[in-house]
């Protein structure tokens, strides 16, 4: 009954919002609706050094290894900032869906990596990552806006958003765990 009465009070504040969480790296998603644009908000929890942490986050080409990421690969590097070209294919509700775009990360420092689309597929997309350190672990958080094609209707950019990225994180936050016990994440 107390559940009944939250979403009628979301639904009557117009308020939608999507959250997904999962108890193994206590994976967190938020996907809110902001106008045209979507606001991402997630985070999961990996026992790695801050150096680990920073290690794994950089490797960009490792990105493939995620649900849904087909290519990744670093086309320029200069001082702190990355080009990166990734195609992303996914499948939704039986539609396929493929995006390629162009990513310029910016590493700000050992705890922020701040990114932005420069040309794809995604109408905009913007962010942010942060390494937070708790304890033995590091909290790798998530914050980003995205907006996508306009012929994507906005409920099934939703669901597309929230189901995709708690995969990819989930997939991510076991990643980096097993790459730690094979002794991948070396410092450098």
């Amino acid at each position: 009954m107390i559940v009944h009465r939250l979403i009628i009070s979301l639904f009557l504040l117009g308020v939608t919002q999507i959250q997904a969480a999962t108890t193994v790296h206590d994976v967190h998603v938020q996907v809110q609706p902001s106008g045209e644009q979507f606001q991402v908000v997630a985070d999961f929890k990996v026992g790695l050094s801050l150096c680990q942490a920073v290690t794994f986050i950089r490797d960009y080409e490792a990105a493939k290894n995620f649900p849904g990421i087909k290519e990744s690969k670093i086309i320029s590097r200069t001082g702190n900032q990355v080009l990166v070209e990734r195609v992303v294919e996914e499948q939704t509700l039986l539609v396929p869906v493929t995006m390629q775009s162009v990513v310029q990360y910016k590493e700000v420092s050992d705890q922020l990596l701040e990114f932005r689309q420069i040309s794809g597929d995604a109408k905009y997309y913007q962010g942010e990552w942060r390494l937070i350190p708790e304890g033995n672990s590091i909290r790798f958080q998530y914050l980003a806006n995205i907006e996508l094609s306009s012929i994507v209707p906005q409920s099934l950019a939703e669901y597309f958003i929230k189901n995709q990225m708690t995969k990819r994180f989930e997939a991510m936050a076991e990643n980096a765990t097993q790459r730690m016990n094979q002794k991948q994440l070396a410092c450098r």
